[in-house]
C-alpha cells in the first residue's frame, strides 16, 4: 500500500519555528547596512509629502537603558509607520553633548591634571568623551532595529550647531528679551551652578521648621500706636515660622497680606502678632496660651512699621503680600529678598537690598556675624541656637516636605540672588515672525543690567498671533491653540509650567558648552551684548567652534563701533559664563529642521517622557517663539517613565533595573520593540522578567501563526494563481472581510499613535481569527484537496493577502520579523518591507461585504456550540479526533435555511466527517432556545487512510486502497514538489 501521507500537500518553510532573534537580528542588520536600506527607503519616498519627527537628542554619557530603548522605539514606530503610509519620513537622530554629566566625569578622570588645563582644553577633553559615548550609544540603538542617520547625527557640539544655538540667542537679544541682573534662582551648591527650572526634580525632605519672634523695634513703636491705639505702649513682636533657618541672616523684611486680619495676643507679657484665623493652630503648636485678642487689624496696617532683626542690629520692615497665606505658619512671612522669587519681588518694591551673602559652594561670607564660613545647612543648628540663645526661638520641630533637589547630584538646592543672564517672560513684547537684523544698540535697564535693542521687523511675516505678546502669554496661546497634545493632560501639565515659572535664567557657571556672547566693560561693569556681537561670535564659531571663545582674541567677538552705552568705554572683557543647555537643545530645530533640505519647520512631531514638559517641550517652544513667533512643532507626544512589576521606580541601588543589552541577548530585540508596543506607553510602565516573558509568548503566537500561513504558499505564485475576490470561496471572503476590518483598525491606530491596539488587533487576530478558526478549518482544503484545485488556489489567496498584509502592518513594530518573513514571501516585491507601503484602504475597503459577515459571523457562533458539545465526548474517549463524529443539528425553519445553504461546508466549519439537519421538534420554540440544538454521534462508515474523514465507502483498488472518493480525484493531479 502506497505511504499516502507522502501525498498531502503539507506545509513547508525555511522560516524558522524558534525564532533564534538574538542570532539572526545581527544578520538581518548586517544586511539592511550592506543595501544601505534608510537610504533607500529615502530614495524610494523622495517626492512624496512630508512627515518629520525631530530626534529630541539623548545624553551622550552612558549605555542606553530600558526607558531610552522605550523612548526611541516609539520615535521610530512614528516614523516607520508614517514611512509606510507613503509619507518621506526621515529619521535625523541627535545627541546632546554638552553640559554638567560629561565635566563632572571629566573633571574625575583629570583630577589635578585639569588645574594645569585651559579652559578651551577642558573642553576638548569633554568633547572626547562625549565622542566616545557617541559611538557605543549608536551601536545599541542601532541593534535595536532602529534606522536614521547614524552615519551623520546632529550632535549640540558640532560647530554649525554651535553657531546655530548663539544665533537664536541672537535673536532673543534682538528683540529686547534678554537681561542680567541679580535675581534669586536655583542653585546646587554641590555643583556650584544655577539650575533651570528644568534641571530641579522635587523630593521629600526633613527640614527643621521654626517659629521665630521679631520685636517690635523702638523707632517702630510711633507708627504702629498711630495705627493700632490699643498697642501703645504694650512690648510688642510679631511671630514668624520658616522651615530654612539659615535664611533667617539674610532677613530684610516681614510680610503680612494686606485684607488677612490679624491679632495682637497676650503671651508671657508680650503683645504677639499672628493670623487670627491660625492663632490656635500656632498657640497649640508652640506650646503656649493665646487669651482674647488684645487688638486687630488688617495686614495693610502693619506696611513699614519696623521691627528688630532677633540676631542682628537692624531692622526688618513690615511689607504686603498677596502671596502670602493662611496655608501654614503664622500668616507673617519672614522675607530675606536674596534667597526666594516672593522675596525678591517684594524687595524689589520695597527697595530693599537684594542680600544673600552665600558664597557657589554654599558657605556663609565672612563678613556675615555668628555664622562667616558655615556651610547653610550646617549653619541651621547653629541659627536655632543663637536665636535660642537670645529667647527668640519658640518651638522646633522636624518638618517633612517636598523640597527642589538638583537633578544632577541629587542634592538639596537653595535659592540664591546671583548675577545671571535671563530671558524675560513677562517685560518685553514679541516683535513678530522670524526678526531680520538690523544695526543695533543697547540700553540700560532699570534692575542695573543691560538690555539689547536690536533689529525691528519690517512686519509680522505671517501675521502669527505672537506679535504683540509677550514671551509667556505667546506661549500659552501656542499651547492652546496651535500644538495637538497627545495625550490630552499634556496640553495642562505645560500650560500649567509655562503660566508659573520665572524669567528663564539661561547662565551657567561652567565650562562646556556655548558661551554666552557677551562682555563686560572694563571700565564701568556694564554687561553688554548686541545682535552684531552674537553674530560675530556665531560666525567664529562656525569655523573654529565655541571653544574658540576662550582661547581666540576678544577683539574678533567685537563688533566695529560698539561701546558701552553707560559710560560710552570701548575696553571690554568677555563674559564667562555658559547658555543653559536647555537653550541647547531648545534651539535643534534652528540648528537642524531649518538648515537639512531633507526636514521641514516646523517638526510634525515632538516624542518624549513627561519629563520633558519641564525641559526640552517647553525650552523648544520659548526659543521657536523667541526666533520665529510659533511652535517648533505640531504635535506632541509623551510617553511615561518605567516602573517594575510592583510599581516601584527602576534603580540600579535597589536592584530592579533590566539592561535592554540583556533582553537582547536572551530573546533578541524584536521583544523589546513588541513590549513597547503592547504597553499603554502614556502612563507609567511596567517592565520586569514575567512582563517579558508574557511579551515573548504573545511573539511566539503570532510568529507561528504567520508561520503557519507562510508555509501553504510553498507553491503558490500570486501572479498565475491568485483567484479572482468575487470568485473565493465564502469562507475565504469572509476571513477577508475580518482582515480587512482589523487592518483599516490598525491604521487608524497607526496614525493615532496607539501602538496598543495595533499590538492587540494584530494578536487577537492572530490567535482567535486564524489560529482557532481560519487556518484550523483550513487544513482539509489546503492538505488534502488537489494542489491546483480552485478551492485550494482560494485559500491560499486569502492566506498569501493576509501574509502579505499583516507582515506590512507589523513592520514598524516587528522590524527583524517582518523583514524575515518578507524576503520569503512569494511574489515579485521590495528588497525590504520597509521600503514597501501599508495596504492600501481602498483595497482593504473591496473586501467588505457586511451581509456576509453577518451569516458567516453566526455560523462561527455554531461552530463554537458544536465544539463545546464535541469537547465532553473526546476527554471521555468516545471518539478520538473530531473527525470520528457526527453532528446533528435540529434547527427552526429559519435557521435551517441557512444551514441549508451551507450544509456543503459545516462539516469543514466543524471539522467533522458528517453533518445532518433536522427539522427543530416543536418544543424548542418553547423552551426559548435561540440556536439549533446540537446532538453530537459517532461517525459511522469507514476511515479514509489520507484525510481521515469517515466515509460511505472507500476505494479497494490496488493503486487506490483506502481512499475516499474526493482523494482519489485529488491524486489524479500530481503533487507540487
Amino acid at each position: 500500500m502506497p505511504e499516502w501521507k507522502d501525498t498531502v500537500n503539507l506545509p513547508r518553510t525555511d522560516f524558522p519555528m524558534k525564532a533564534s532573534l538574538p542570532t539572526s537580528e545581527p544578520e538581518t542588520l548586517a544586511r539592511w547596512a550592506a543595501m544601505d536600506l534608510y537610504g533607500r527607503i529615502r530614495a524610494r519616498r523622495k517626492g512624496a509629502p512630508k512627515f518629520v519627527l525631530h530626534d529630541g537628542p539623548p545624553y551622550a554619557n552612558g549605555n542606553i537603558h530600558m526607558g531610552t530603548a522605550l523612548n526611541k522605539i516609539l520615535k521610530e514606530l512614528v516614523v516607520k509607520s508614517r514611512s509606510m503610509a507613503g509619507f518621506d519620513a526621515p529619521y535625523v537622530v541627535g545627541y546632546d553633548c554638552h553640559g554638567l554629566p560629561i565635566e563632572l566625569l571629566v573633571d574625575r578622570e583629570l583630577g589635578p591634571r585639569k588645574r594645569e588645563m585651559s579652559v578651551a582644553d577642558f573642553c576638548r577633553a569633554c568633547r572626547e568623551y562625549a565622542n566616545r559615548y557617541i559611538g557605543a550609544m549608536t551601536e545599541q540603538f542601532q541593534r535595536l532595529g532602529i534606522l536614521g542617520t547614524w552615519d551623520a547625527p546632529y550632535l549640540t557640539m558640532n560647530f554649525k550647531y554651535q553657531a546655530a544655538i548663539a544665533r537664536a540667542f541672537g535673536r532673543f537679544v534682538a528683540q529686547g528679551l534678554v537681561y542680567k541682573g541679580k535675581k534669586p534662582v536655583h542653585w546646587c551648591i554641590h555643583c556650584r551652578t544655577a539650575l533651570a527650572e528644568a534641571e530641579v526634580e522635587y523630593k521629600d525632605h526633613t527640614s527643621p521648621s521654626i517659629y521665630v519672634e521679631f520685636a517690635l523695634a523702638e523707632d517702630g513703636r510711633a507708627a504702629l500706636a498711630r495705627r493700632v491705639p490699643a498697642l501703645a505702649g504694650r512690648d510688642v513682636s510679631v511671630l514668624i515660622w520658616t522651615t530654612t533657618p539659615w535664611t533667617i541672616p539674610s532677613n530684610l523684611a516681614i510680610a503680612f497680606h494686606p485684607e488677612v486680619d490679624y491679632a495682637a495676643y497676650g503671651v508671657d507679657g508680650r503683645a504677639v502678632i499672628v493670623a487670627e484665623a491660625l492663632a490656635s493652630r500656632v498657640g497649640a503648636t508652640v506650646g503656649k496660651t493665646f487669651g482674647p485678642p488684645l487688638a486687630r487689624m488688617k495686614g495693610k496696617e502693619l506696611e513699614h512699621v519696623r521691627f528688630q532683626h532677633p540676631l542682628y542690629a537692624r531692622a526688618s520692615v513690615g511689607v504686603l503680600g498677596d502671596y502670602v497665606t493662611l496655608e501654614a505658619g503664622t500668616g507673617a512671612v519672614h522675607t530675606a529678598p536674596g534667597h526666594g522669587a516672593d522675596d525678591f519681588s517684594t524687595g524689589m518694591k520695597y527697595g530693599l537690598e537684594i542680600y544673600a551673602p552665600i558664597g557657589p559652594a554654599g558657605h556663609f561670607l565672612d563678613t556675615v556675624a555668628l555664622f562667616g564660613g558655615q556651610r547653610v545647612f550646617d549653619a541651621n543648628p547653629n541659627v536655632e541656637a543663637a536665636l535660642k540663645e537670645r529667647g527668640r526661638l519658640w518651638h522646633r520641630e522636624s518638618f517633612t516636605h517636598q523640597y527642589p533637589h538638583c537633578w544632577r547630584c541629587h542634592n538639596p538646592v537653595i535659592f540664591l540672588a546671583t548675577s545671571q543672564w535671563f530671558i524675560a517672560l513677562d517685560r518685553v513684547p514679541l516683535k513678530g515672525d522670524e526678526v531680520r537684523l538690523k544695526p543695533d544698540s543697547a540700553e540700560t535697564r532699570a534692575d542695573g543690567g543691560s538690555r539689547s535693542v536690536g533689529p525691528q521687523p519690517d512686519r509680522d511675516a505671517d501675521g502669527r498671533p505672537a506679535q504683540g505678546k509677550t514671551l509667556r502669554e505667546a506661549a500659552l496661546d501656542a499651547i492652546d491653540n496651535q500644538v495637538r497634545w497627545i495625550p490630552s493632560w499634556g496640553h495642562d501639565r505645560m500650560y500649567n509650567m509655562v503660566a508659573n515659572r520665572p524669567d528663564w535664567c539661561i547662565s551657567r557657571q561652567r565650562s562646556w558648552g556655548v558661551p554666552i556672547p557677551a562682555v563686560d566693560c572694563t571700565k564701568c561693569g556694564e554687561a553688554i551684548t548686541t545682535p552684531a556681537l552674537v553674530e560675530k561670535a556665531a560666525g567664529v564659531f562656525d569655523t573654529y567652534g565655541a571653544d574658540a571663545w576662550y582661547e581666540r582674541p576678544t577683539e574678533e567677538f567685537i563688533p566695529e563701533g560698539l561701546t558701552c552705552p553707560s559710560c560710552s568705554g570701548t575696553s571690554f572683557e568677555r563674559e564667562m559664563n555658559i547658555l543653559d543647555v536647555w537653550f541647547d537643545s531648545g534651539s535643534s530645530h534652528e540648528a537642524v529642521l531649518s538648515v537639512r533640505p531633507d526636514l521641514t519647520w516646523p517638526a510634525d512631531i515632538y516624542l518624549e517622557g513627561s519629563d520633558q514638559h519641564r525641559g526640552w517641550f517647553q525650552s523648544s517652544l520659548l526659543v521657536g517663539l523667541g526666533t520665529r513667533g510659533r511652535p517648533p512643532f505640531r504635535q506632541v507626544v509623551t510617553n511615561g517613565f518605567l516602573i517594575d512589576v510592583d510599581g516601584n521606580k527602576m534603580s540600579k541601588s535597589v536592584g530592579n533595573t533590566i539592561l535592554p543589552q540583556d533582553v537582547i541577548n536572551e530573546s533578541g530585540a524584536d521583544i523589546i520593540r513588541l513590549w513597547v508596543a503592547m504597553s499603554e506607553y502614556q502612563e507609567e510602565i511596567r517592565v520586569g522578567k514575567e512582563i517579558l516573558a508574557r511579551v515573548a509568548e504573545a511573539y511566539r503566537k503570532l510568529r507561528n501563526t504567520l508561520r503557519y500561513l507562510l508555509g501553504n504558499l510553498y507553491d503558490f505564485d500570486p501572479a498565475a494563481d491568485a483567484v479572482a475576490h468575487g470568485k473565493l470561496e465564502e469562507v475565504d471572503r469572509y476571513i477577508l472581510a475580518r482582515y480587512g476590518d482589523v487592518a483599516r483598525r490598525i491604521l487608524v491606530a497607526y496614525e493615532e499613535y496607539d501602538y496598543g491596539t495595533i499590538s492587540q488587533a494584530l494578536n487577537q487576530f492572530a490567535t482567535v481569527d486564524l489560529s482557532a478558526f481560519y487556518n484550523d478549518i483550513s487544513k482539509d482544503r489546503l492538505y488534502t484537496f488537489a494542489a491546483r484545485s480552485p478551492a485550494r488556489r482560494s485559500a491560499q489567496t486569502a492566506m498569501y493577502l493576509m501574509a502579505d498584509g499583516l507582515t506590512r502592518l507589523m513592520a514598524p513594530i516587528l522590524s527583524f520579523t517582518a523583514d524575515e518573513l518578507w524576503r520569503r514571501l512569494p511574489g515579485a516585491r521590495e528588497e525590504s518591507v520597509h521600503m514597501a507601503v501599508f495596504p492600501a484602504v481602498a483595497a482593504l475597503q473591496l473586501f467588505t461585504d457586511p451581509e456576509l459577515v453577518a451569516r458567516w459571523n453566526t455560523l462561527v457562533a455554531l461552530r463554537e456550540h458544536v465544539l463545546a458539545e464535541i469537547e465532553p465526548m473526546r476527554k471521555n474517549k468516545q471518539i478520538g479526533s473530531s473527525l470520528q463524529a457526527k453532528v446533528v443539528l435540529s434547527a427552526a425553519s429559519s435557521e435551517l435555511a441557512l444551514l441549508e445553504r451551507y450544509a456543503r461546508q459545516l462539516p469543514m466549519l466543524f471539522i467533522v466527517s458528517e453533518v445532518e439537519l433536522r427539522p427543530a421538534p416543536g418544543d424548542v420554540g418553547a423552551h426559548g432556545e435561540d440556536r439549533p440544538r446540537v446532538t453530537i454521534e459517532r461517525a459511522t462508515g469507514v476511515k479514509c487512510e489520507r484525510c481521515w474523514r469517515y466515509v460511505p465507502a472507500v476505494s479497494t483498488d490496488p493503486a487506490s486502497a483506502g481512499l475516499c472518493e474526493r482523494c482519489q480525484d485529488a491524486l489524479a493531479e500530481p503533487v507540487h514538489g
